[in-house]
């Protein structure tokens, strides 16, 4: 009899936590939750560490399920022994609207995870998951630099703590002499798009890979992270004005501009100091910017001199005169 109630108490817990999983993943019916959760319900990021109540893993349902609106779960399987369970599942979706700060791909992603639940008379008092948005997104290629999102409090030189001020970081930078680039795409309205980046770095020449670092802020940032590829443009010592044109707020920065576009369909301008078209490989998530790593799919060089960037101002790299 003992055992008969056992089974019977099994099969109720996988029943109910099968039917109010389902109804929040893909009805989006997250209060279902509440009818399988103690009061000091508590879920645990075995990743990360973090922990949310039933409110935060009711939110992060509904964020995750308004960026993937075609959401669809499969749970594999559901193991009970005694007061743990263990949930197997997989998922699959459309990334078409933005989730937190990341903009939309339109790709779809299956990804999969498993939970242990801590069971208190029937309902689930703790979950331990492998799985959280972040990642939801790292299956979609868009992985986190974890160390751009260390919680440091600020500090100064002065209190050899080791972490320089914001200040004697940007005197640093200041006297780091870079070349320019204006990376360029298109948008999903097939409108070329384009902004001024010296965060760009050769990575390896076999395979050819590039880097180039971009502000989430900026206006070109959500067509660029949809893109498939990207152009990189060295700007010539003749191109001050076509580099004051991309720190504008120009509703159409190409109006006035000669370009063409690559093999891929990026916008490449004409008189550049070179040009390259780049498919993007990676798409790392560092807190205020993302950085793009790229295999070069097609390269072009002028004979035309490239121009310099040093704290804030602009030279001429054949004669060192200043650039506007």
């Amino acid at each position: 009899m003992q055992q008969t109630s056992t089974f019977h108490a099994s099969d109720h817990i996988k029943t109910s936590v099968g039917d109010a999983w389902r109804a929040a993943w893909d009805d989006g019916n997250v209060a279902a939750l509440s009818e399988i959760v103690t009061a000091d319900y508590e879920r645990i990021s075995t990743g990360s560490g973090k922990s949310s109540d039933l409110d935060g893993i009711q939110n992060e349902i509904s964020e995750i399920r308004a960026a993937f609106p075609d959401l669809e779960t499969v749970i594999d399987r559901i193991l009970v022994d005694g007061d743990q369970a263990a949930i197997y599942w997989h998922t699959t979706g459309t990334f078409t609207e933005p989730l937190h700060d990341v903009p939309p791909t339109g790709t779809q992603v299956t990804t999969h995870g498993s939970n242990l639940l801590h069971l208190r008379d029937g309902l689930i008092s703790r979950e331990e998951a492998t799985w959280d948005s972040g990642n939801l997104l790292a299956d979609l290629g868009l992985k986190s630099l974890s160390a751009a999102f260390d919680g440091e409090d600020a500090s100064v030189v002065e209190n050899f703590s080791g972490n320089p001020s914001h200040e004697a970081l940007k005197a640093f930078n200041k006297q780091f002499i870079t070349g320019v680039t204006v990376v360029t795409t298109k948008d999903e309205d097939g409108k070329p798009r384009g902004l001024a980046v010296n965060s760009y770095n050769s990575v390896s020449l076999d395979p050819p890979l590039v880097l180039v670092c971009v502000q989430k802020t900026s206006s070109t940032y959500p067509a660029m992270f949809q893109a498939q590829h990207i152009g990189i443009n060295i700007m010539s010592r003749n191109q001050r004005e076509t580099l004051g044109v991309f720190a504008s707020k120009s509703a159409d920065k190409f109006a006035d501009l000669e370009w063409h576009e690559g093999e891929h369909g990026s916008p490449l301008l004409d008189g550049s100091s070179a040009s390259i078209e780049v498919e993007i490989k990676e798409r790392f998530q560092a807190l205020t910017h993302t950085v793009f790593i790229g295999r070069v799919r097609s390269a072009d060089a002028s004979e035309d001199e490239p121009m310099i960037y040093k704290a804030g101002q602009f030279f001429d790299s054949l004669d060192l005169t200043k650039l506007g």
